[in-house]
This record gives C-alpha cells, structure tokens and sequence, in this order.
C-alpha cells in the first residue's frame, strides 16, 4: 500500500471513554476510518503507521446526527470507525511524548 493511501484511510484515533476503557482491557484501539476503506486496508495502514502487529479489525458504520441550523434542518456526515486489535505484547501510544 502506498504512502499516499495510507493518511486516506486511517484519519486518527478516536478517543471517548469508552474506546479507553477498551483499549485498557481488550487491547484494542479505536480508528476514524475512510467510510470506503476495507478491513483489509485499515489493517495494512494501521501495522505501516505504528509499526505493530494487528490481528483483528472491526468496523462500525456510524450514522450522523439530524441537526437544526436556524430554521433549517441538515444532517451531519456519515462516519466509520475502527476497532483494532493488536498482537500481544503490541502497543500504540496515541497520548505521544511531552
């Protein structure tokens, strides 16, 4: 997969609580994902990026909220998330070195 691909496909983590508490337990990491990229992409992206061994991918489609502006009514984007499972002993430190 080429350079380029790769900043298309994995977007950023995607930190809430409860991707925390997940992360803390099933070591697992949430991604926000290109709505078209493949399981298979976000793994390959993923394992060049953070240079970690990946073992499993899965994927949620997230609905974007109906919104009023004003007078009008509007809906956000459509977004997709990733979760990623990484190989035992494998770590991805998204808070970086301050």
């Amino acid at each position: 997969m080429n350079q380029e691909r790769i900043y298309q496909v994995v977007f950023g983590p995607h930190v809430t609580e409860k991707t925390v508490n997940i992360s803390e337990s099933a070591n697992r990491t949430a991604f926000k994902v290109a709505v078209d990229a493949s399981k298979l992409e976000i793994k390959k992206a993923v394992e060049q990026l953070f240079e970690v061994k990946v073992e499993d991918v899965r994927t949620v489609k997230v609905k974007g909220k109906a919104k009023n502006f004003g007078k009008r009514t509007g809906k956000r984007k459509d977004w997709k998330k990733a979760y990623v499972k990484l190989a035992e002993g494998s770590s991805i430190d998204l808070q970086g070195e301050a």
